[in-house]
């Protein structure tokens, strides 16, 4: 059956350089050849991004509704004025600042009308606006349990002022997926261990995985003799240099592991990859020994089949990490800690290694740096296990069943 499905997000996914985005981008574009998809969201204030990313979505046949607002930045004074305002809101900041006037207006004004069998809320945080109101069947998206990440980052601060602000953020978010959780028609999660989360902590009774994927063609091992081999001693940190977890994760690296790593191994690399990198650590990493950093890279493959291992210190966190998937459907030997590891159908010492103390993840890195071929055969089965359990082309089938059985239990009901 065709369906119109309405998506409501932050943005126009587009180009893939977050889990975020690509998640979207696979799943979407490989549904969109037999559904009607009307891809709603804000407007941005980065014309010549936009247009490309209208360009991209148009090109599948999405029919994308730009709303009039544009959700406010991240920085500045007004961003800490609005932060301290969400204060006095029964809200977390992202929820209260996404639940804006003109996509009320909108779905107000769209839903009943015929227009859409269903509704897909891409993000938790959309489901304020849906709550209540859409009278179609609808689904929220669940790239992580929220209130688990941000219940992370309060354990992991010590600055007291922004550990007590945190620990405000976290506990609307406890609330507020309490609510939304329970409320939404059906709940898609990442991984079985936010679905079994999101059940037994927040009273959602329909809920169906789709976890993260990856293309095994694109994300192919460096075959060729045009390709570099690994260099054992060069180590590769991936991820988006914005989000918080991440820079977290980049701190633990530079502060502990990659010194005493480096003081083991003098001739060790680290290769920092990610979009929009603060100003704070591209200063920083101008002034550390064997560190470079390479920002909003058009093809990370290279350096996935480039270096010795990926190496995924993450403290904070939910979900599961895409960029794990991608780095052994080329080969890529990981060593991860545990948060980093976790929500993937993959096992220590037989696809990665994984770790549950810095001390560890410091001695799993030498290791592999001084015996290269013994996690290179790790890599070699994760790849196995990525291409036969997480390819896109077999999710977005998942996800299209749920979409249709979506639609089945509102017209039972």
């Amino acid at each position: 059956m065709r369906l119109r499905v309405a998506v409501i997000d932050e943005e126009l996914p587009f180009p893939a350089d977050s889990g975020k985005r690509l998640r979207t981008m696979n799943l979407l574009t490989r549904l969109s050849h037999r559904h009607d998809i009307t891809f709603i969201t804000y407007n941005s204030t980065d014309e010549t991004v936009l247009r490309k990313a209208e360009e991209y979505w148009r090109g599948y046949g999405v029919n994308v509704v730009l709303l009039k607002d544009i959700v406010p930045v991240k920085s500045g004074l007004a961003f800490y004025g609005r932060l301290a305002a969400n204060l006095v809101s029964p809200l977390p900041y992202s929820v209260q600042v996404h639940n804006r006037q003109s996509l009320r207006n909108y779905i107000k004004e769209r839903t009943g009308d015929g227009s859409f069998d269903m509704w897909h809320c891409e993000w938790t945080p959309f489901a304020e606006s849906c709550l209540d109101v859409v009278r179609e069947p609808w689904l929220v998206m669940a790239h992580n349990v929220e209130s688990l990440i941000w219940q992370r980052m309060y354990e992991t601060e010590s600055q007291p002022l922004k550990r007590w602000y945190i620990k405000q953020q976290w506990k609307k978010y406890v609330r507020f997926e309490k609510r939304a959780y329970s409320q939404t028609p059906m709940l898609v999660t990442v991984s079985e261990n936010d679905a079994a989360l999101a059940k037994q902590d927040f009273g959602a009774s329909s809920v169906r995985v789709v976890d993260n994927g990856v293309d095994p063609d694109y994300f192919h091992p460096n075959t060729g003799s045009r390709h570099a081999a690994r260099v054992p001693h060069r180590l590769l940190f991936l991820g988006s240099l914005d989000w918080r977890p991440n820079v977290d994760a980049i701190k633990l690296l530079l502060d502990e592991v990659f010194p005493a790593i480096k003081k083991q191994i003098p001739l060790a690399e680290l290769q920092i990859v990610g979009r929009r990198p603060g100003a704070e650590l591209v200063e920083r990493v101008k002034s550390a020994a064997g560190v470079t950093i390479h920002s909003d890279v058009p093809d990370v493959r290279p350096f996935l089949w480039e270096c010795g291992t990926m190496i995924v210190p993450l403290r904070i966190g939910g979900g599961s990490r895409l960029k794990i998937l991608e780095a052994l459907a080329t080969s890529c030997p990981v060593v991860s800690t545990a948060i980093g590891a976790e929500g993937l159908n993959l096992k220590h010492g037989h696809e990665l290694m994984i770790a549950y103390s810095t001390n560890e993840l410091i001695a799993m890195t030498v290791s592999a740096i001084e015996q290269p071929q013994d996690i290179q055969r790790l890599a070699d089965a994760g790849r196995e296990t990525v291409c036969r359990n997480y390819a896109w082309d077999s999710l977005a089938v998942k996800l299209e069943k749920i979409w249709s059985e979506t639609v089945s239990l509102d017209k039972k009901n």
